[in-house]
């Protein structure tokens, strides 16, 4: 039974090779962004995204640029395009840590003022909404003897009447006669 006491010392060598550097893995990154909130209907340009990061040492990119950490929180203004905005942003420390990363999404809401286009005619309003992103829908009342009068028709009012903000691709409807 010679190989008990050689079986004793490899189970010691397992044992002890186990035992070596008891260095714990770095913890991961937690990230939370306070503002915005995900699916936030916007009418600004650009918004403030702020949140808090722990440790306070990790670095925080937004839509790929660094971020200024000071105590554990960071804050950005990003630039908005018109629509759904997706806005990614990312923390990571060194260490071997696994990195956070959060995607919001938020929708600039773009308003149209309706023009003023009393007087115009009814090519040139709808010249115009078009410019605007707008549609037009022209509604020309004829009277029995208009036929008779030499001046071309002019627009008289709209629907939604003008300084309505209105979203972009809505239908005006602009009503058009020889005499308003």
């Amino acid at each position: 039974m010679w190989w008990k006491p050689l079986s004793a010392v490899a189970l010691s060598v397992v044992a002890l090779a186990g035992c070596g550097d008891s260095a714990r893995p770095a913890p991961p990154v937690r990230l939370t962004v306070d503002a915005p909130a995900d699916m936030a209907l916007l009418h600004d340009d650009s918004v403030e995204v702020h949140g808090v990061v722990s440790p306070g040492s990790v670095r925080v990119m937004v839509e790929g640029k660094n971020v200024r950490v000071s105590s554990g929180t960071f804050s950005t203004r990003v630039d908005l395009l018109p629509g759904t905005n997706l806005i990614d942003v990312e923390a990571g420390a060194k260490g071997g840590a696994r990195p956070a990363m959060l995607a919001l999404r938020v929708r600039r809401q773009v308003t149209v003022s309706v023009p003023d286009l009393a007087g115009v005619t009814p090519s040139d309003a709808k010249d115009t909404l078009a410019g605007l992103g707008l549609k037009a829908d022209v509604k020309e009342s004829t009277g029995l003897l208009d036929f008779l009068l030499p001046e071309d028709a002019r627009v008289c009012e709209t629907d939604p009447s003008a300084g309505t903000d209105v979203d972009p691709g809505t239908t005006v409807t602009v009503f058009a006669a020889k005499r308003c």
